[in-house]
């Protein structure tokens, strides 16, 4: 007989998940602490709502008081497309290019809980992705999915770090996986190296006060700042240059999820269109995309910060 743990690890991979692990749902003491340290170094920059409950992320059962197993899932969302090279355009993360990804995973979570309840009839849960407060990373890397790469990003041997994360807290006891990833990051330096504002402060942590991704997308600020503007390196949201340079990532392969393949000039967008866009235009444009996820006027400062670049380039 198959046992409940084997029917949803078949059937995570069955729904499109391309990795799945379980673990025992238990407070993160020592990833907490961290959390706590990066914090208080106020590395979070204007992200206040990382400060909200810090102790919630670091305990499942503060979460969903009846937590017994975390079902932690990865899918590939790696599509083999390029950025032109074109100072007239901004490019855009891969994270960005398709549908967005809160929409995607949470769909196949639902489908998979629905599996679970559906052969265990007193089974209860909680669905999550990287909105809800949960330690996404850290709870992959305690069900064997990968390690934390130095630039903070987990790395799986099988698809590099291009993959999207979430879990499913049950009220059920599972058979649970014990067996960590080593870290396979070596002596390699190249994400850190790499960064052209030394977001990367150290080994696995960033601030991201310096990060062009934080910066591109997070920030409200009506200006960026002079650090960031001047090193956005044709970045318009986002920023993939650390996950680029990894040696881990030439192992990707494309995914088979449709719904990830970039949209009509997401992988680098036309400046000026950029900016002419309307409210009405930009709903309409980004509807169901995790572009929205910097405004409008987040959109139109990276936009015109990129046309001053190439404009000072230019007249040198």
């Amino acid at each position: 007989m198959v046992s409940l743990t084997e029917q949803i690890r078949r059937k995570a991979l069955e729904i499109g998940f391309h990795k799945i692990g379980i673990v025992r749902a238990e407070p993160l003491y020592e990833e907490g602490a961290r959390l706590r340290q990066w914090l208080e170094n106020d590395f979070h920059g204007a992200m206040q709502w990382i400060e909200r409950e810090p102790e919630k992320r670091s305990n499942p059962q503060l979460l969903f008081p009846e937590a017994k197993s975390i079902v932690v899932v990865a899918l590939n969302y790696y599509t083999p497309h390029e950025h032109e090279n074109d100072a007239t355009k901004g490019k855009i993360s891969r994270y960005a290019w398709g549908d967005d990804y809160h929409d995607v995973l949470k769909e196949k979570l639902r489908e998979l809980f629905a599996f679970v309840k559906s052969i265990k009839e007193t089974a209860e849960g909680k669905v999550c992705v990287d909105t809800a407060p949960i330690m996404d990373k850290a709870w992959a890397v305690r069900a064997g999915l990968g390690w934390i790469g130095k630039h903070s990003n987990l790395i799986t041997k099988e698809y590099g770090s291009w993959v999207f994360l979430g879990e499913i807290l049950l009220n059920l006891e599972l058979d649970y996986d014990t067996e960590e990833i080593e870290d396979h990051c070596g002596t390699c330096r190249k994400c850190l190296d790499a960064c052209p504002t030394g977001a990367i402060v150290a080994e696995k942590v960033v601030d991201s006060n310096r990060c062009l991704s934080y910066a591109t997308i997070e920030l409200r600020d009506a200006e960026l700042p002079q650090e960031i503007s001047e090193n956005l390196n044709g970045w318009l949201y986002g920023c993939d240059i650390c996950q680029d340079v990894c040696p881990w990532n030439r192992f990707e392969k494309p995914t088979e999820e449709a719904r990830f393949e970039p949209r009509a000039e997401n992988i680098s967008a036309d400046l000026d269109q950029i900016l002419a866009l309307t409210p009405e235009k930009y709903a309409e444009k980004f509807r169901r995309s995790a572009m929205k996820r910097s405004k409008l006027s987040g959109l139109q400062r990276n936009a015109a910060g990129l046309k001053k670049a190439a404009e000072m380039q230019n007249s040198k």
